[in-house]
Formats: structure tokens, sequence, C-alpha cells
């Protein structure tokens, strides 16, 4: 999906992912492009860059599968580091308390909008 002159680029329509839904997209954020992910959480949307804060790996293990078997976590495929949805923040395994690079989003029109993070590339 084409960016923004600000960057922010539209990564889904309002009501298109379900509860425990994810889908990736791409954000031109200091210069390079990062793979990004959205998350359908307990009905409310969050959005992160796509890397573990343990270890700088993308988290999904099969291509846009983000979420633990029960939809609530995200899930690390490399070290298995459990994140909640709504905070980023790590709550089991490496990197435990830490916290997934947020990518802000809004819904404008019926379509989800995600800008780049205010946080440096880590």
């Amino acid at each position: 999906m084409p960016s923004s002159a600000d960057g922010s680029v539209v990564v889904a329509r309002a009501g298109e992912l379900q509860p425990g839904e994810t889908k990736k997209f791409f954000l031109q954020w200091h210069g390079r492009e990062e793979e990004c992910f959205v998350v359908n959480h307990r009905g409310a949307l969050y959005a992160y860059v796509n890397r573990c804060r343990h270890v700088p790996m993308s988290l999904d293990w099969v291509e846009n599968q983000f979420m633990t078997e029960e939809k609530d976590y995200i899930q690390c495929a490399t070290h298995g580091a459990h994140y909640r949805p709504d905070t980023g923040e790590c709550v089991w395994g490496p990197p435990c308390g830490q916290f997934l690079t947020a990518v802000p989003l809004k819904v404008q029109d019926d379509q989800v909008i995600a800008s780049c993070p205010t946080d440096e590339p880590g």
C-alpha cells in the first residue's frame, strides 16, 4: 500500500480483522522499509514493528501468524517470548519487561491508518 508524504499508510479497513487476527504491512521509517503488523485484540486494534526485543528477528513463525494458540499473546517464533497485545510488554521469557515498538494507528473514513513510531529503530 502506498504511503503518504508523512509516512502514514492505510493498513486495513475498519472491521476487516476479527479478534485474534493479524495483518502485516510496511512503513518507511528512518529511510528504510520496516515490516510491521496490526492485531485485533478483543475488538481493539494495536500495531507493532515486527521485531522481537530479545533478538532482532521477525516474530511470526508462519506468514502472518503472531498469536499464541489461545490468541492471548503475541509470541516470538524464535524463542517463545510472550508479549501483551494491548501494550507490547513482554510478560514471559526474555526480554521480560521490555516492550515491542508500537506503531500509532487511527481510523479515518473506514480506513485503519498507521504512522511512523516516535521511537528510534531498535
